[in-house]
């Protein structure tokens, strides 16, 4: 995937559009301080904006492959242009992340509001809860997060987000085991 182009593409169409948006998944992560191999561009996107993305996207020649409540993803049969996932910002949760995301530079070339690790945190207890066998792969992601910005983060907004989901007690035993080896 091209991912400079198709930034390049969609963050101009996005700024022509008013699009809220904020940048999520692998390329926050890496904005985050954590690198890992990521094969998609992922975006929170505000709720009302959904109509705008579906036409966005259908122009440039993506298909949409998957729509929910919850998420779409568009996939290019050039593949170059790869693939791109929303997540829907409906509920007060995403919004609050929207409203909270900071531009970061992303790739040299684009600044983009990119989700706070406190909110990339919150997605990844999301992420685990939903699909359970995700579980190692986002506990390990939350523990490099908070072990590499324990004194910056707002350790509040992160309780919330474990405590949303019943899943407290996984934030003790991290913040304890990080503790520890400090």
């Amino acid at each position: 995937m091209n991912f400079e182009l198709v930034f390049k593409e969609l963050l101009q169409k996005f700024s022509e559009q008013n699009i809220q948006f904020a940048l999520i998944g692998g390329f926050a992560l890496h904005v985050a301080g954590f690198t890992r191999a990521t094969q998609d561009i992922d975006f929170l996107v505000a709720a009302e904006d959904l109509g705008k993305i579906k036409a966005i996207m259908t122009r440039l020649g993506y298909e949409l492959t998957h729509e929910s409540p919850e998420f779409s993803n568009y996939w290019h049969p050039v593949a170059p242009l790869g693939r791109v996932d929303y997540l829907h910002a409906h509920r007060q949760y995403a919004r609050k992340m929207l409203a909270r995301a900071k531009k970061h530079r992303v790739m040299e070339n684009f600044e983009v509001p990119v989700l706070i690790p406190e909110d990339i945190i919150g997605l990844k207890v999301q992420s685990m809860v939903n699909n359970p066998k995700r579980h190692a792969l986002d506990m390990a992601d939350i523990e490099y997060l908070l072990r590499e910005n324990l004194d910056k983060l707002n350790l509040e907004i992160i309780k919330e987000y474990f405590h949303l989901f019943d899943r407290g007690y996984e934030l003790d035993d991290l913040l304890k085991r990080i503790k520890d080896a400090q």
